[in-house]
């Protein structure tokens, strides 16, 4: 496919009319099954069919959107910016059709929420609570993830609203409101070597195995930041989890040395399932909050649990707050 010419930008109401939810369909599936006889078996047409589709789209758009790649198709700069949003339209429509689904049934509706493991025990534990006495028909569905990839699922209309930090490259579709801090703790087993140890370099962590949240998360861009301040590598052979149960169960059972949020490895040590290191990890992550899209409306049980979140923010991750071993 050669590329077209911009085109003069066109007033929004023709584009709109020009668009169909079909075409949206289209370009996602192409993105992501990287063919257009592979997009068009999912969508149940036949290719010349879909192939005048996407030339429409293109049309109505004034770009094309995918680069030929041997015998695929890949997304250009332009279909990058289109499938940003045509993800947020496909999500707005799944958003609707499941308070659709909820008003049939005669149900309070289904919240979605996304919630970094550091606000999962008290601050997401604590609204729910509360906000189970004002909507006690409500269901409500937890992720439990990094912020980079709630933030995805959020962008993508799959969460209504996510506990986490908005990424430095985020843009302007999103409210963010900052709830806590979080402290970082360094973990091992009750009997690990280091245990008993009363100070601790971090040259002498290195001689273990270590467990890290996976590439591109927050927390693990700041123990990237904390290894680079200690001129060191990252250890080779990594566990790359964003389970704290994964965490947890890995570290009783070997050597290795994790990094997890001060509130969750509190709450482990007075249970005697971990250890608290007596090392300070001294890159600090940015505060995390509650962040919303600016463009989908928030039904009223959201609005009502974001007022509970936003009312009393647990203690656990307060600014400043430290964590004796």
């Amino acid at each position: 496919m050669q590329a077209r010419r911009d085109a003069p930008l066109p007033v929004p109401m023709p584009l709109l009319n020009r668009l169909r939810m079909r075409q949206v369909a289209l370009m996602l599936a192409i993105e992501a099954r990287g063919t257009l006889h592979a997009a068009a078996a999912d969508l149940g047409m036949t290719q010349p069919a879909a192939t005048k589709m996407l030339h429409e789209l293109e049309d109505a758009l004034g770009h094309a959107l995918f680069d030929r790649a041997g015998r695929g198709l890949q997304v250009n700069a332009a279909g990058r910016c289109v499938t940003q949003y045509f993800r947020g339209m496909r999500g707005g429509v799944e958003a609707m059709r499941r308070e659709l689904d909820a008003l049939h049934l005669g149900s309070a509706g289904k919240l979605f929420v996304g919630c970094i493991m550091a606000a999962a025990p008290e601050v997401l534990s604590d609204a729910l609570v509360r906000l189970k006495t004002a909507y006690p028909l409500l269901t409500v569905e937890i992720a439990v993830d990094t912020s980079n990839r709630l933030m995805e699922r959020l962008r993508e209309g799959r969460l209504d609203v996510v506990i986490g930090r908005m990424p430095g490259r985020s843009g302007g579709d999103c409210s963010f409101r900052p709830l806590a801090e979080e402290v970082l703790s360094v973990v091992v087993a009750t009997d690990h070597p280091l245990a008993r140890r009363r100070s601790l370099r971090f040259a002498e962590l290195l001689g273990y195995p270590w467990i890290l949240q996976p590439a591109g998360s927050p927390m693990r861009d700041v123990l990237e930041q904390e290894f680079a301040m200690h001129h060191q590598p990252l250890p080779g052979g990594l566990i790359e989890t964003a389970s704290i149960l994964t965490t947890t169960n890995l570290i009783a059972r070997s050597s290795m040395v994790a990094v997890i949020p001060a509130s969750i490895a509190l709450r482990y040590q007075r249970h005697g399932l971990l250890h608290v290191l007596p090392y300070t990890v001294r890159n600090r992550l940015a505060a995390y909050g509650s962040v919303v899209r600016l463009d989908r409306p928030a039904p009223a049980a959201l609005q009502h649990f974001l007022k509970l979140l936003h009312e009393a923010p647990a203690s656990a991750g307060a600014p400043g707050e430290a964590l004796t071993p």
